[in-house]
């Protein structure tokens, strides 16, 4: 037998060593209803592996968050949707809280505003009469009810699908401030603090549990901010912090048609921004339309992305399209979704061709070299 050489030998040791460190731990913590030391080699109980994914509506947004085909939402993570008023926050909790109902889920829509509007959530989709509406105003109380609906699924089916939307953090109260007067009352940091605290529990909760949290939050400008981003959202640090994914919406233009001779705006152009992720690359930017009838326009979004990436070519209102058996397929933007949907085969390679032209493919360590890193401006001792 060949003798191992020192590296080998130190590979062999580290091994034993965590091995051994593992046991110790495990046998400490033993009174926790899950391991807390292991390998991350294919382990599927970890608790830091996600656990599923809930659809946003919009097949390109699930794309940009998850960088894998089928993504979206994480399950057993936390994601905060911020945006200005009127931007699209709700509508896409809800799109996920349709999702979660078809894959067997149980959809719980937490409302802090009371402006949920039953025709709405039903036209995207949603079963009202199994969806759980739960309308509170105190943060304090938010957390109770989420720790409650932790606790009742451990209990009753752990590996059922639950998405958990609070809408919307900057609605919601706290108890000393519901029992104080109209007055200002000090630097109002309660909130903030609550929240901190509140995550603290909950984050690893969440992670154990195939639970999927959505915030959503509408951002606030700040005040004096002459460089740098000039947004910040309610509530503090402690939900940007522990989320996952943060998402921004900001409505770039509205959607008119023409009846009767009377311009009538239908919808909103969207464009949102996932400025945090975990999942994979952030900064990533998905452009969609909302219709205020029907919701997301999800097949619009696939052909934003395939004019970006050049999938298709133009000529005047036609789009073509070369199949990859060399054939065209020529269409306009109104009949997109009909000929998709008439044409399953036509569907998946297309959508195939998207997810190769946008996913990205991470590169070891050893394979990057600085020859690889585009520099945009070069500043001198003096500049900087």
């Amino acid at each position: 037998m060949a003798r191992k050489t020192k590296a080998e030998q130190a590979e062999d040791l580290a091994t034993a060593l965590g091995q051994s460190i593992q046991e110790g731990l495990n046998k400490k913590f033993k009174n926790t209803n899950y391991k807390v030391a292991y390998f991350l080699n294919g382990d599927t109980d970890s608790p830091s592996e996600v656990g599923g994914w809930v659809g946003t509506g919009s097949s390109m947004l699930d794309l940009a968050i998850s960088n894998r085909k089928g993504g979206g939402f994480p399950v057993g993570r936390i994601t905060e949707i911020t945006g200005l008023e009127a931007s699209g926050k709700s509508l896409l909790a809800a799109h996920a809280l349709a999702d979660t109902q078809k894959q067997g889920g149980l959809a719980v829509y937490i409302d802090t505003e009371n402006a949920v509007s039953r025709e709405f959530l039903e036209a995207i989709g949603l079963d009202l009469e199994k969806m759980l509406y739960v309308p509170l105003d105190a943060i304090e109380d938010i957390f109770e009810a989420i720790e409650s609906i932790i606790e009742s699924v451990r209990k009753s089916n752990k590996d059922r699908l639950v998405t958990i939307v609070v809408d919307s953090v900057m609605g919601a109260s706290t108890k000393i401030e519901q029992a104080a007067d109209y007055d200002k009352d000090g630097w109002a940091t309660s909130k903030a603090i609550i929240l901190s605290k509140g995550m603290r529990k909950i984050t690893n909760l969440i992670g154990r549990q195939r639970i999927a949290l959505l915030f959503t939050n509408q951002l606030r400008s700040r005040l004096g901010v002459a460089f740098g981003d000039p947004w910040t959202t309610s509530g503090g640090k402690a939900i940007p912090f522990h989320s996952s994914v943060r998402l921004r919406l900001k409505s770039v233009g509205q959607i008119k048609v023409k009846k009767d001779g009377v311009d009538q705006t239908v919808g909103i152009k969207t464009r949102c921004q996932v400025i945090k992720n975990r999942m994979g690359p952030p900064l990533k930017t998905i452009d969609y339309d909302i219709y205020f009838e029907s919701g997301i326009d999800d097949f619009g979004g696939w052909l934003n992305v395939m004019k970006q990436f050049k999938l298709v070519s133009t000529a005047g209102a036609w789009y073509t399209y070369k199949k990859s058996d060399g054939t065209d397929v020529k269409f306009l933007s109104k009949d997109f979704q009909g000929k998709l949907e008439a044409d399953q085969e036509l569907k998946d390679e297309i959508y195939n061709a998207i997810c190769d032209a946008y996913i990205l493919t991470y590169k070891p360590g050893d394979n990057i070299g600085i020859d690889d890193i585009e520099i945009e401006e070069e500043f001198t001792n003096e500049e900087s």
